[in-house]
């Protein structure tokens, strides 16, 4: 996990936000890690992060079986191509399962499937070079949109 936030924060202009007791966010984010584009370094306000890290189950998305130790899983705004190229449907298509998929394998996300999101749990050497593609991707799709919003 620590690999993972390392080389996006390399990115540049990226805003890595790690909720934390007595920063303001809620509690059930602490701990997760959240990747921002922000060319100023400021927390977007209305922008939602390209891609995060969890590292526990939240409501409604328990699939991934993060209560386990040392579980994470790896969540990025990966767009309808790469959603598509990985899943072999549209992101519109995507279904939520209850079944588990295992560690070390590009799914679509358990909720934000619908919405183009890929996710790796406890991502290892068969999805290592495939999730910093997939962030890789990701960054420099919200890095262009902002670029592109900037300008106008």
């Amino acid at each position: 996990m620590d690999e993972i936030i390392g080389f996006v924060s390399g990115f540049d202009g990226v805003l890595t936000f790690r909720p934390a007791e007595g920063d303001g966010s809620p509690e059930i984010a602490w701990g997760d890690t959240f990747f921002y584009y922000s060319a100023d370094g400021t927390t977007p306000t209305e922008a939602q992060p390209f891609a995060t890290i969890v590292t526990k189950n939240y409501p409604d998305d328990e699939v991934s079986r993060l209560d386990r130790p040392g579980a994470f899983r790896v969540n990025v705004a990966a767009g309808k191509e790469a959603f598509t190229q990985w899943t072999g449907h549209a992101p519109r298509e995507a279904a939520i399962t209850d079944a588990d998929p295992g560690d070390d394998t590009v799914i679509a996300h358990p909720v934000y499937g619908t919405v183009g999101w890929l996710a790796v749990t406890n991502p290892g050497p068969q999805t290592g070079a495939t999730i910093r593609e997939l962030l890789h991707a990701a960054y420099e799709r919200t890095r262009t949109r902002h670029e592109r919003h900037r300008r106008r």
